[in-house]
């Protein structure tokens, strides 16, 4: 439960306060005290990218031609709903409210490390959704990742 250099990896249980504010899990805070960009995530998650790597995963994008129209969506959807956040001295960042309502969150939240981003569900759908991916996961073969396994 912790964060290796570049990698975020954990699962964490915070909660939201009255203000709509998530204290950041300890691990993950030295590698967000200069910011954090929030935004919509799959399944309905925030993704929470430190900025060097939101960079870095947006200078991929940009070389998808503009022509090709899912990529202008998914542009359109990962800006139009991006925020980017600075952590308070308690370590409790705010997140705003069509990113509350994107994640369908409420006060139980989990936060769970993703590689180079980190990933804010709620509770009860972050529960339903590790106990569908289990059997899954226990059956990954190398067709699902090629050279992996």
């Amino acid at each position: 439960m912790s964060v290796d250099g570049q990698n975020f990896f954990g699962t964490f249980t915070p909660r939201l306060d009255e203000k709509s504010r998530l204290f950041l899990p300890a691990k993950f805070r030295p590698r967000l005290e200069d910011g954090i960009v929030l935004t919509r995530g799959q399944e309905k998650c925030i993704y929470g990218w430190t900025t060097q790597s939101f960079t870095a995963f947006t200078d991929r994008i940009r070389d998808t031609p503009f022509t090709n129209r899912q990529a202008r969506n998914f542009v359109r959807m990962l800006y139009s709903g991006a925020s980017s956040e600075v952590p308070d001295k308690q370590g409790r960042i705010s997140v705003p409210q069509v990113l509350r309502e994107w994640a369908q969150l409420d006060r139980d939240v989990v936060v769970v490390g993703a590689m180079d981003r980190l990933e804010i569900w709620d509770a009860q759908r972050w529960a339903e959704f590790s106990a569908e991916q289990e059997e899954t996961f226990a059956d990954m073969s190398d067709e699902v990742m090629p050279g992996i396994f």
